[in-house]
């Protein structure tokens, strides 16, 4: 009977590299920076600095960095890297992904962002058009979408369902912070990049973000609170793989 036992505990360690591999392996991704300025119009490098290492850290988590597509305003400041940074050369490029992969979808955007949408390039990205975009390309598929924008919680009727999760930088009617020229990157956007090592699963990442924003917000005396808007549907989480 021990011999069953350390047996089976020795085929059980056997195969936990090959499931840890099969996490993130067969998604794809899309990271966009949306607009290159500051709040007050100056030119700022906070969005493709979050594009960037938002990129780095899925690699990171076993996103593979040729099933992750970077979108830019500037695109030829960081070649060979982004593309441009347009609505329908995203949806594209998510339709294309969908196309090479068959597991799960990530959209994650940050830009500026108003109670009608999110800035992307010259276009403001409504929500009705990102949930066209996404249920086009990613289906029924397990799906994460963040977007870190001012009054981004405009986005979570359109796109909440029960295989995704959503998570966004602020309530439907508050601002989010860090948008000024001197922020390495937004409040958020910090948040998200230092939570992706303190947690192990997108849900998880998404509390610890919250958390993490109410305190720097409480820290920078900022009011109102953005309050990040979170909605995680009845069959995402359990499709979600971990890190």
């Amino acid at each position: 009977m021990r011999f069953v036992v350390v047996l089976a505990a020795l085929l059980l360690a056997a195969m936990q590299p090959s499931l840890a591999a099969g996490g993130f392996a067969d998604w794809g991704a899309v990271v966009v920076a949306g607009d290159f300025h500051a709040h007050d119009g100056s030119e700022a490098e906070i969005f493709d600095n979050a594009r960037r290492d938002i990129a780095v850290q899925l690699q990171r988590i076993g996103f593979p960095a040729d099933n992750i597509v970077q979108f830019s305003v500037r695109p030829e400041k960081y070649a060979p890297v982004p593309q441009h940074s347009e609505p329908q050369t995203i949806a594209n490029a998510l339709w294309d992904l969908s196309n090479r992969t068959s597991a799960g979808c990530l959209i994650y955007i940050t830009s500026h962002g108003s109670t009608g949408g999110v800035q992307v390039g010259g276009v403001l990205l409504v929500p009705d058009a990102l949930a066209t975009m996404v249920s086009n390309a990613c289906g029924d598929r397990p799906t994460v979408v963040i977007v870190s924008a001012c009054y981004s919680g405009v986005f979570v009727p359109a796109l909440a369902g029960p295989n995704r999760l959503i998570l966004t930088a602020a309530r439907p009617d508050r601002t989010s912070f860090g948008c000024g020229q001197t922020f390495t990157y937004t409040f958020f956007d910090e948040c998200v990049l230092q939570e992706f090592s303190t947690s192990h699963d997108f849900p998880g990442l998404a509390s610890l973000v919250q958390a993490c924003v109410a305190a720097r917000e409480k820290k920078e005396k900022m009011s109102p609170p953005s309050e990040p808007q979170l909605s995680i549907g009845a069959n995402v989480a359990a499709a979600l793989p971990k890190w």
